[in-house]
């Protein structure tokens, strides 16, 4: 948990420095990603909010994902986590937005392996994401998705 703290120390540095806010669309993690960012000293002057999408109808009502591209991709895939991203950046107002899918285990999900995690990033720019293929156990990959969600919104504030 060392390395997540520092990683979202230095996000929230950084987003504060810029002038820039955040938010989250967390399913796999299910909110570590901005608890995460909270337990950092003076993340209130960044971190706008997040929301817990684990379930499909909520990916749908609350971030705008397309119900069509979840029908088609399911839940895990890059696609989602993009628009999932663009959907809390616009729903919570922020420069930013963050989001997190993928399969944790014990069993494959929608086709996809365990241990599959994709990453949305969404700025003024546009959004995108980024696959990964973690190993361990359930926890183990929660946690390195969110070590790598906080890697990800590194990369875009600027310092």
């Amino acid at each position: 948990m060392t390395n997540l703290h520092a990683l979202a120390s230095e996000a929230v540095r950084r987003a504060i420095a810029s002038g820039q806010t955040v938010a989250t669309a967390e399913s796999l993690t299910a909110g570590m990603v901005s608890a995460v960012l909270a337990d950092t000293p003076g993340a209130s002057g960044m971190l706008q909010g997040g929301v817990v999408a684990y379930q499909n109808t909520v990916k749908q009502a609350v971030l705008h994902v397309s119900g069509e591209l979840l029908a088609r991709a399911g839940s895990v895939d890059a696609e989602v986590a993009a628009a999932m991203a663009a959907g809390a950046r616009e729903a919570l107002g922020a420069d930013i937005g963050v989001a997190t899918t993928g399969v944790a285990g014990p069993d494959a999900h929608d086709g996809k392996p365990v241990g599959t995690v994709y990453i949305g990033i969404a700025t003024a720019a546009g959004s995108g994401a980024h696959g990964y293929s973690f190993q361990g156990s359930r926890a183990d990959i929660r946690g390195q998705a969110c070590g790598a969600a906080l890697e990800r919104l590194l990369q875009v504030l600027p310092g």
